[in-house]
């Protein structure tokens, strides 16, 4: 073994998972729906002093079938499910387009806590993806100005001349339209809770849709 792979290693080993007090979770206190209690714990890690509690990890799969993942920032999450956006140009709008399922991953280590959503993934009307467009910051506006999403980037000097650009762009035409940029909702049909536990007694709760209703079940940790 290297020095330096020893080095990494033990810095590894040496990392602790919840040296903080963990709230409990009774499950049995659950709603009997999947969304007022991600409302709730959502708010609570917002209390709790969660560093970007609206961060998610969202999965999809390319051509080959095979998983891609990477992080991106919640929209919403209402009675329609979890919503997201991208360029539709972009690789997981690709892959969204050839296979439209997704699963999402939010963790919230202050408290312990996971939230797992998997289900298929519809796009919004072209009215609420520019409205979502638009509700965003002047540096989001930006970015989706400056397109390209994915694509391979010859110099760091033609992003900067083209940020740059559309920079100026969003500043003088804040309704800026974006052709490719998309808002979408993953429509659950399983949602899992997981609350970590000291003594590894970790509290898995799983929702799974029924028709117009939820199955609530207890998963082994």
């Amino acid at each position: 073994m290297s020095d330096a792979q020893k080095t990494f290693r033990d810095l590894l080993h040496a990392q602790r998972v919840w040296d903080v007090d963990l709230p409990t979770f009774d499950p049995a206190t659950a709603p009997p729906a999947p969304l007022p209690l991600f409302h709730t714990w959502f708010a609570e890690a917002v209390a709790a002093g969660q560093t970007e509690p609206h961060t998610m990890s969202l999965a999809t799969v390319d051509a080959e079938g095979h998983p891609d993942v990477r992080t991106l920032m919640l929209h919403d999450a209402d009675e329609r499910g979890w919503h997201f956006a991208t360029h539709r140009t972009s690789a997981k709008g690709r892959q969204l387009a050839a296979h439209p399922h997704a699963a999402l991953g939010f963790y919230w280590p202050v408290q312990g806590r996971q939230v797992r959503v998997r289900g298929p993934v519809t796009e919004t009307s072209r009215a609420e993806s520019l409205a979502d467009l638009h509700a965003r910051s002047t540096g989001a506006l930006a970015s989706a100005l400056t397109g390209s999403q994915s694509k391979v980037l010859d110099s760091q000097e033609e992003l900067a001349r083209t940020a740059d650009a559309a920079w100026e762009r969003a500043s003088a035409e804040p309704d800026a339209e974006v052709a490719s940029w998309t808002r979408y909702v993953v429509e659950p049909q399983e949602v899992e809770y997981f609350q970590g536990d000291a003594r590894r007694r970790h509290v898995r709760l799983r929702y799974r849709r029924d028709g117009t209703d939820w199955t609530r079940e207890l998963l082994w940790p």
